[in-house]
């Protein structure tokens, strides 16, 4: 069986910046499981896993320009003029940086600029950016027929900050 568009598939994964930083990996959330082809894994990801079969690993590099597909994938904001600093010229392409109310770093893209303010295109911090994966593919699962390879039957790790209990029985 081999990874195909409306399969579920669960992958042990890690995905880098090109320069070495792990963005994503399986080794801190525990395996993943999605649904091949719609639309919730990076798209440049799903081209090079489409074929695999269960139990292969596939590594490589996806360049910045198929990583996530065009920009206009991502959500717009519109964001009043007084709330960008004093004196900054607003020009359609120009990106700014800012941090959310959690503190993560948020990129964003002017894409129209009125009298009024602009509206942003919001962009992850790794847009723009080449990427080295490796993955692989632990079950496929066809949903239309119930037929499912699994390759690693081991559970998943708990979640990080989980604690492990050993249970005892102690009835006697």
């Amino acid at each position: 069986m081999n990874v195909a568009k409306g399969f579920r598939i669960r992958i042990d994964y890690e995905i880098k910046l090109k320069d070495g930083d792990v963005i994503e990996s399986s080794a801190k959330t525990g395996p993943l499981e999605y649904v091949h082809g719609d639309g919730r894994m990076l798209p440049g990801l799903e081209k090079r896993l489409e074929g695999a079969k269960a139990g292969v690993e596939v590594k490589g590099e996806i360049p910045a320009t198929e990583a996530f597909g065009g920009e206009d994938v991502f959500p717009t904001k519109v964001i009043a003029k007084a709330e960008f600093p004093k004196g900054v010229d607003l020009a359609v392409g120009s990106t700014f940086e800012a941090k959310t109310g959690t503190g993560e770093t948020v990129i964003f893209k002017l894409i129209e600029v009125t009298a009024e303010g602009a509206t942003a295109r919001l962009l992850p911090v790794i847009a723009g950016k080449d990427l080295v994966f490796r993955v692989k593919v632990l079950m496929i699962e066809d949903p239309a027929t119930g037929t499912k390879e699994i390759v690693d039957r081991k559970p998943p790790p708990p979640p990080a900050g989980a604690l492990k209990l050993d249970v005892e029985d102690d009835a006697e």
